[in-house]
């Protein structure tokens, strides 16, 4: 039987992106996101959550994953109730997260104290281009502007990947850059792939063979960092596979929510691994839980609000190539 005083709400976020987002294998136009609020006793909490596209968890999944454990929620779940109750992916991140913004708010605690973290600081963020056509690609290139760091999306095709290498470290000679492959190569391809990088002075790759193909990567000694993504979405994987990588790169909609995020980031600094933050896209209220991961972490990739055609915040949390999510739109005691 549900409890009177708590409700939940869901609503389906359009997300469209402010233009077309090229990946390896992969073009979106829009990635819609579910955003899940809890309400009791006068206040609420909301999580924000796109799912895993790679994995068919999609909005509609998304909503048919969290209607499953409504008369829970109503019923007054608790973080580790809901751990059990669902999967990692889009649904339990959502509600995760209205969970630790509820509590804030019923606490007067702000979220960042609640999880023991640090109290949130401004961090450099990658913004991301991605593997467009030359044109279009230099003409993102010049929208770029006050940007530090780049996150460079690889097609899999070595003749284009080095020429969009070369028209960033033209255009940004001094901007730390890393590239991210999206799982677009395999091992016959690591010479090449580790060519271009290095000439380019790349620091960081980020997911350069398919999930499941990971001991492809036992052997190869690169001089820059590779991060785990797709091949690392929980802490399970991340104990079965973290040997093949440096960095495990950590998405609140992968593991789902800020609960498991957590947990991820205390193991991986344990095993000896760098930590970066990332998203599937979003909006603010997406990157609020991520920024507390931010934190604790060498590498940010929080941009997903710049990407999007009408996220109200952008001006609000991005400065100077940084970016900073205050309390006060999320999770404020």
């Amino acid at each position: 039987m549900s409890d009177p005083s708590f409700r939940l709400d869901i609503d389906r976020l359009a997300a469209k992106m402010a233009a077309p987002f090229r990946i390896s294998g992969y073009v979106f136009d829009a990635m819609p996101a579910v955003l899940a609020t809890i309400s009791a006793d006068g206040a609420s909490g909301r999580g924000e959550a796109a799912g895993v596209y790679y994995l068919g968890d999609d909005q509609d999944r998304m909503v048919e994953q969290i209607e499953t454990v409504r008369a829970a929620v109503e019923g007054g779940i608790d973080r580790p109730t809901l751990q059990v109750l669902l999967p990692p992916g889009g649904a339990r991140n959502a509600l995760d997260c209205a969970l630790w913004e509820l509590e804030a708010r019923r606490s007067g605690v702000p979220v960042w104290r609640l999880a023991g973290a640090p109290e949130p600081k401004p961090r450099l963020t990658t913004f991301t281009l991605s593997a467009d056509e030359p044109q279009i690609f230099e003409r993102k290139l010049g929208e770029l502007h006050s940007t530090r760091a780049i996150k460079l999306k690889l097609e899999g095709d070595i003749d284009a990947d080095r020429e969009r290498l070369s028209m960033v470290r033209s255009r940004y000679p001094d901007s730390w850059l890393m590239a991210d492959a999206n799982q677009g190569f395999g091992a016959k391809d690591f010479d090449a792939l580790e060519s271009i990088l290095v000439e380019h002075r790349v620091a960081l790759l980020e997911q350069p063979v398919p999930r499941g193909d990971e001991a492809s990567l036992e052997g190869w000694r690169t001089p820059f960092p590779i991060a785990a993504d797709e091949s690392i979405l929980t802490l399970a994987e991340l104990n079965e596979r973290g040997r093949y990588f440096d960095m495990i790169n950590i998405k609140l909609d992968k593991c789902g929510g800020l609960t498991e995020a957590l947990a991820i980031a205390k193991v991986s600094l344990a095993m000896g691994k760098s930590l970066m933050v990332g998203n599937m896209a979003g909006g603010t209220l997406a990157m609020a839980p991520a920024f507390i991961v931010a934190q604790y972490c060498d590498v940010v990739d929080l941009d997903g609000p710049a990407g999007l055609a009408d996220d109200a915040h952008v001006d609000e949390i991005y400065s100077d190539g940084e970016i900073f999510v205050p309390e006060t739109l999320w999770g404020a005691g």
